[in-house]
């Protein structure tokens, strides 16, 4: 398998930079809310469970219409856009004293629905072969902000209280704007076969049976994912016996040991075309996982040992899943399909968040558990029927022209050409990326045209 570029290397770097900032800013939350939510007025289980899961009913609503605008517009413009609402939405939530308030903030954060748009954009700035890499780098970097967010949440939370708490997520939105702004490549001209209204757009990505199925599956991930965590901090705390500031010394190793231990199957996914087998292994280590922690959770280290089941499952599904995405989706449609993709994910984070806290309150922990290991395992039923994803490649071409309007004729002229499914045209590297049929492509209908094809 070959390396990522220079201007591959970039993106993912620059992507995966901005995607933490924003995902230490939500994660913060998880370890301390259900510990000090509890002295917000009005607080009650149910409502500590809104204002962890309202964050992911807000994105639901609002990743399809921002993935839609994402394959029309400027996908650059879209992100900070959304992270200015981020920003805005810690602010409301850091002057409330009311849990209302802070469902409100958590709102308006989630508001700005940009999972879709920056995973869009990472796939117009990364060849076929490199995908599932990049995606894994962002993967890697959700975790990081995983381990980082449970280690400095309940540090500021400590300091200074769930007021300090989300005044750090607006500072982390700011930070993010600047990468946004500075940092983060954008593509000259993207050409694609998009349709040619919105509602033909959504409907292609709506009915496409493979893609119902994996947005199913982002859905239970991130559902049982949420769950687990209107849970887990108390279950630390009153039968792991270890105090609420150091939570995050348990998190940061688990989420560090699961990474290691994924690098290998995600190393056969790729480079021996194994997606499928692997994938089905990844949902059936989550399923183990959650029995675990339904069995056993009595003790620090049986939670210690069910948890890093379950995380190197959900780590291997959260590198597989949109890489499976971009694969999979409509030419000129990834903003649309990654949009439903992400709506699934933040709409499933919603329902983990109220399902967990009715759970846990009416039926206990062990219940809790349970019940989100049958929803896996009904997961795993549903991912059994996918065929092998199709094998398409990317060809990178060397530019000899660097202005403008030739680039834009340029992309067209190679958007014509027999087999290419997708054009992505970066000036500033002066090269181009074609996402190819192998069986369609010929390397010769390119003669004529002023590019190389790079080695």
């Amino acid at each position: 398998m070959s390396s990522m570029t220079s201007g591959e290397r970039r993106a993912v770097v620059t992507l995966a930079s901005l995607f933490s900032l924003r995902m230490i800013g939500l994660f913060m939350i998880m370890p301390v809310f259900a510990l000090y939510g509890r002295e917000l007025t009005g607080a009650t289980p149910l409502l500590i469970g809104l204002a962890i899961g309202v964050y992911g009913l807000a994105q639901a609503f609002l990743q399809i219409p921002l993935g839609l605008l994402a394959d029309r517009m400027d996908r650059k413009k879209l992100i900070l856009a959304g992270l200015v609402l981020f920003a805005v939405g810690g602010a409301v939530a850091a002057m409330s004293d009311h849990i209302y308030g802070v469902i409100v903030g958590r709102a308006i954060q989630g508001a700005g629905a940009i999972s879709g748009v920056v995973m869009a954009l990472l796939a117009d700035l990364t060849r076929e072969e490199q995908r599932t890499k990049a995606m894994a780098s962002i993967g890697a970097s959700i975790g990081l902000s995983f381990g980082l967010a449970f280690v400095l949440g309940p540090w500021l939370t400590g300091m200074f209280g769930l007021h300090g708490l989300f005044w750090s997520t607006v500072l982390l939105g700011i930070a993010g704007m600047a990468v946004c702004q500075w940092l983060v490549p954008r593509p000259l001209h993207h050409v694609a076969h998009t349709p040619a209204s919105y509602g033909q757009q959504l409907r292609e990505s709506l009915r496409h049976a493979e893609l119902l199925r994996l947005n199913a599956g982002i859905f239970t991930l991130h559902a049982v994912m949420t769950a687990c965590f209107t849970i887990l901090p108390l279950l630390l705390l009153n039968n792991g016996g270890l105090e609420a500031s150091r939570h995050g010394w348990v998190y940061l190793p688990v989420l560090f040991g699961s990474f290691f231990a994924i690098v290998p199957a995600i190393i056969m996914a790729e480079r021996k075309r194994r997606m499928r087998g692997v994938f089905l292994t990844a949902i059936g280590i989550l399923a183990v996982g959650l029995s675990l922690l339904a069995g056993f959770h009595d003790s620090l280290w049986a939670l210690v040992g069910g948890m890093l089941v379950f995380f190197i499952g959900f780590n291997l599904l959260e590198a597989l899943l949109p890489s499976l995405v971009s694969k999979l989706c409509p030419a000129g449609g990834k903003g649309t399909a990654m949009g439903i993709y992400s709506s699934s994910q933040f709409f499933g984070a919603f329902v983990g968040g109220v399902l967990g806290g009715f759970l846990q309150t009416q039926y206990g922990v062990a219940v809790l558990f349970a019940v989100l290991a049958a929803m896996v395992l009904l997961w795993w039923g549903l991912a059994v029927r996918m065929p092998p994803p199709p094998f398409l490649t990317s060809v990178m071409l060397r530019l000899e022209a660097a202005s403008e309007p030739v680039l834009t004729g340029l992309a067209a002229q190679l958007q014509a050409i027999a087999g290419v499914k997708e054009v992505v045209v970066l000036p500033v590297d002066t090269v181009a990326y074609l996402r190819v049929d192998p069986e369609e492509f010929v390397p010769e209908s390119l003669s004529g045209l002023p590019v190389t094809i790079s080695s």
